[in-house]
Order: structure tokens, then C-alpha cells, then sequence
């Protein structure tokens, strides 16, 4: 298992819309992200920080339901 980056907001919200997430809304210093699935809607919250901590990061990819490895390959 790899390392989770520390990364600019912006190009971790590049990434998950390429998993599928679309921006919500943003308010403050927050954007909100979600993804429907058939039964079930997946909501995350992205802090507009620069850098967003590695381990920031870690929760955020744990609630999406994506791995470490593959978030990767969407950057």
C-alpha cells in the first residue's frame, strides 16, 4: 500500500470527477462532491486548502471507496 500525496485541492477534484463525482455546491472554503450510484449516493467534502493533508486525503479517498493505488491513476 502506498502513501497517500499531499495535493493541491484542485487536483484532487480533477480526479474524483474522474471517478465520477460531480461538484455539489461550494461554500467557503468547502466544495461537496457526490456520486449516485443504482442504491446508494456517496457524498465527500473537499477543504479548498493548498496543500490538503496526506491524511485529509487518506479520509477523504476512505469515504469515496477509493484505493490508494488507483486514485493514482486518476491523477
Amino acid at each position: 500500500m502506498s502513501k497517500v500525496p499531499s495535493l493541491n485541492y484542485d487536483r484532487v477534484v480533477k480526479a474524483l470527477e474522474r471517478n465520477g463525482f460531480a461538484v455539489i455546491r461550494q461554500k467557503g472554503s468547502h466544495i461537496r462532491m457526490e456520486k449516485r450510484y443504482e442504491n446508494e449516493i456517496i457524498k465527500i467534502t473537499v477543504p479548498t486548502h493548498k496543500p490538503i493533508k496526506r491524511s485529509t486525503l487518506s479520509h477523504i479517498l476512505k469515504h469515496a471507496k477509493i484505493s490508494t493505488e488507483y486514485f493514482m491513476i486518476l491523477l
